[in-house]
């Protein structure tokens, strides 16, 4: 490993901060249409009032941030931190193998290539070089997630940390996008984004509690 990887805590913090972008492609109308087909559970409605907003945040919330996205920065943080490239590798693919993930693939990839960019410094690290490769050649995705947990374990970020960052981020860049033809009021955009984050600490922690190694998806 490269002493770059001595790098603090806050440098690492700064390189994932364009989640931001990825967040606020959420609310894009072509995503929600893709979405509602994709996964009929959603129930979607045209978000032009508060409480279709909230249906879909709760929605959003519980069936893919809870359920899917921190699971994978979890499985990918622990991959990375033991150097199994091909593990973490494995868990890229599988995310194309979930169906309510795929209105996302788009944004959710070029937002992790962006930030596979940002670890040029670390490309002489074997994990981030072989995994930089799968990307290019086809053989891995390069998911936000995938990305996030990898950045995670490089700069030593604290997982709890990285999650409630990751959580806070994205529920952040998702309640700013889609309020914008509501014209909510900052007091209400708030009180929202409180809302689902104190549920944050609790969803973590049911996540990352004692449990036997997660399965390897099949390759």
């Amino acid at each position: 490993m490269l002493d770059q990887k001595t790098l603090t805590s806050e440098v690492g913090m700064k390189i994932l901060g364009g989640l931001h972008a990825f967040a606020e492609e959420l609310g894009n109308p072509a995503i929600l249409s893709h979405l509602k087909a994709a996964a009929p559970s959603f129930q979607l409605e045209p978000l032009d009032n508060p409480l279709a907003l909230r249906h879909f945040l709760q929605t959003y919330y519980s069936q893919v941030l809870v359920s899917c996205e921190m699971p994978a920065i979890y499985r990918a943080y622990n991959h990375a931190s033991r150097s199994e490239i091909r593990d973490l590798i494995a868990t890229d693919r599988h995310l194309m193998r979930e169906p309510i993930l795929q209105p996302f693939a788009s944004a959710s990839q070029q937002a992790g290539t962006t930030q596979l960019k940002r670890l040029r410094p670390l490309r002489g690290d074997r994990l981030v070089q072989r995994y930089w490769q799968a990307v290019e050649n086809g053989k891995a995705f390069g998911w936000h997630t995938v990305v996030y947990g990898l950045v995670l374990s490089l700069y030593s970020v604290p997982l709890r940390q990285g999650l409630l960052n990751y959580g806070e981020q994205t529920l952040h860049g998702l309640i700013s996008s889609a309020s914008h033809s509501l014209k909510l009021e900052e007091q209400h955009k708030q009180a929202l984004h409180f809302e689902f984050c104190r549920q944050l600490p609790s969803a973590i922690e049911s996540i990352l509690e004692p449990r036997s190694p997660s399965p390897v998806p099949n390759r």
